[in-house]
């Protein structure tokens, strides 16, 4: 499975943010990626660094979503998009998954909420696993990262790999920081051997990568910090190896 990542900074400006997602759909389709993913919120901006929570309007956020899934589906492409997701009076910070039909194929809500999460957010509660084309992939959405937990139940539903939406930036370069969220998706493809697939805003300056990391930790590639730019990968299900396989023989001790 051929899949891409796009980084770019986005804003409050859904429209703005839509035609940036709808060019790097498009960019995708050329390119033969079967799955494309953006960032945390890539569609309306994540409040309150990018966007304001009260301007966020549902009938623009639908009226996206829809030109999103017309795309997918008029070009055959597995779409990822971060979005705030609107249940009656509450809100979710949330990726949806498009399937090549253009039908929305899941929905994951963040569930590690904190600071301004928790005053925007409902805490979700969904698996986040999705098959797509002969691959199980999970889907994280930042803050998540920091819990082992969350990853241990993407393992435990044999995940092949995980994509982690991010929006994850700083007025000021904060190099410790980023080596600190990177060493935690690196944790996470070692800890469960699987690979992990990171996207990051390009807002303000980066303090987690846009980036692939192999499920024995190795970074495979990397993004440009700061630029817009998309990475391909082309993933396929590895043969498990001598260290792997130490891995997963103690998990099953360790994991109930």
């Amino acid at each position: 499975m051929i899949i891409g990542v796009y980084q770019f900074a986005s804003t409050g400006d859904i429209t703005s943010n839509l035609k940036k997602i709808t060019y790097a759909i498009k960019s995708a389709s050329e390119k033969g990626i079967d799955l494309i993913a953006f960032h945390e919120c890539a569609l309306c901006g994540y409040p309150p660094i990018e966007s304001e929570i009260e301007k966020i309007n549902k009938q623009d956020i639908d009226n996206a979503l829809k030109i999103i899934s017309e795309i997918a589906g008029r070009l055959s492409i597995n779409v990822a998009v971060g979005t705030i997701r609107f249940e009656s009076k509450k809100k979710y910070n949330s990726v949806i998954l498009f399937g090549r039909d253009g039908s929305i194929r899941g929905i994951y809500d963040k569930k590690a909420l904190w600071g301004w999460d928790v005053d925007n957010f409902e805490r979700g509660s969904s698996r986040g696993i999705f098959d797509i084309e002969g691959v199980r992939i999970g889907f994280r959405i930042c803050f998540d990262v920091r819990f082992p937990e969350l990853f241990r139940e993407l393992y435990s539903e044999k995940a092949d790999l995980c994509i982690v939406c991010l929006s994850d930036t700083s007025k000021e370069e904060k190099t410790e920081r980023y080596n600190i969220i990177k060493s935690h998706l690196i944790s996470r493809a070692v800890e469960n051997v699987m690979t992990v697939i990171s996207v990051n805003s390009t807002t303000d300056i980066q303090t987690a990568p846009t980036a692939v990391f192999d499920c024995n930790g190795e970074t495979i590639m990397e993004a440009e910090v700061g630029k817009e730019m998309m990475l391909v990968y082309d993933f396929e299900k590895p043969e498990v190896t001598f260290g792997m396989r130490g891995r997963i023989e103690n998990n099953k001790r360790f994991i109930k």
